[in-house]
């Protein structure tokens, strides 16, 4: 059945993918977007409108609760919100004003709208919030979960454009980067498409309502010497790679949070670094809280776009590598 959706994050990759699939199957879409989206707000409103067909664009600032009741929701009913914003560097202020608060100010504007289902879309990593971006994003969940409203929170594994960074690099034939022996970490990487339309088969399927729902793409788990073994087989060359010691990334991050004592800049690219090393060692999978190990075999699986067609449309120039801020190299 249509219903009437409110979108926040829709410029980002994955949210005009899931604001169009919205769109296809006939709901009512409204993005509340900044007049100046997009990565350094390179985006104009004419810009957001060529990329978001068919929906109703609202402006204004997703931070300022006034704003999102007035610009936003305008004092009429919906459905249903569907959240794909996400702070865009991870770094603590961002992610607490963003992850978190924007968050809570969207909740209680969608609870005065009569809105009865939230969807969010968060992050697999989660599970072991070490970082500020996590225990953001986690401070929120908890809170929707406590809200009273029919929530689906989603918790997607690695995606297809935060792999991509190293593409070019193995085209100009230079090696694979890999943090120790390319196999601490795996995922079950999922493209914007098929994650677009799980997120949007929770408007309508009671299987994933009041849940939180771990989700990967198709097939089995990866790991990043696999991915370079991919690459190269697409390109006809035998596999070349660099491993890079994790002891680098810890001496990065010490030396960092040392100067941010004496520099908050430094302090936040201290952060930034911690964000990198979590990723080189940590696996985007199901964590099992009485092993402690992750679980591919427990990391469910959804679509059918893969990493390697994904990767062959790259090097074939059917697809541009869009990563944004989200890029791990």
């Amino acid at each position: 059945m249509a219903q009437r959706v409110f979108v926040l994050g829709a410029t980002g990759t994955i949210g005009q993918a899931t604001a169009n699939a919205l769109v296809r199957r006939g709901h009512d879409v409204v993005c509340f977007v900044r007049p100046r989206a997009g990565v350094g707000g390179q985006l104009s409103p004419d810009d957001c409108a060529r990329l978001l067909p068919g929906a109703t664009l609202r402006f204004g600032d997703v931070c300022d609760p006034a704003s999102l009741a007035r610009d936003g929701f305008a004092g009429e009913h919906f459905d249903a919100v569907l959240s794909c914003l996400a702070s865009r560097t991870g770094a603590p202020r961002d992610a607490w004003a963003i992850d978190h608060q924007a968050h809570l100010h969207a909740l209680a504007a969608a609870q005065d709208a009569g809105v009865g289902h939230f969807v969010l879309l968060s992050a697999l990593c989660v599970q072991k919030p070490r970082l500020a971006f996590q225990q953001a994003k986690l401070a929120f969940e908890k809170a929707l979960i406590a809200s009273g409203l029919r929530y689906s929170i989603v918790r997607p594994t690695a995606f297809f454009k935060s792999l991509s960074g190293q593409v070019d690099r193995v085209k100009r034939g230079k090696p694979f980067l890999v943090f120790g022996d390319g196999t601490l970490t795996a995922c079950k990487p999922i493209s914007d498409a098929d994650l677009a339309d799980y997120l949007v088969d929770c408007l309508d399927d009671a299987r994933l309502h009041d849940r939180v729902l771990p989700i990967g793409g198709p097939g089995p788990a990866i790991t990043p010497r696999q991915q370079g073994d991919m690459l190269a087989g697409l390109l006809g060359r035998p596999p070349r790679f660099r491993q890079v010691p994790v002891a680098l990334l810890d001496g990065i991050v010490a030396g960092l949070a040392l100067g941010g004592r004496v520099l908050p800049a430094l302090a936040a690219k201290a952060e930034l670094a911690r964000i990198g090393r979590y990723y080189a060692t940590e696996s985007m999978l199901v964590l099992n809280p009485a092993t402690g190990r992750y679980d591919a075999e427990a990391t469910p699986s959804t679509g059918k776009d893969t990493l390697l067609d994904h990767y062959a449309a790259l090097l074939e120039g059917r697809l541009s590598a869009e990563r944004g801020d989200h890029a791990v190299f």
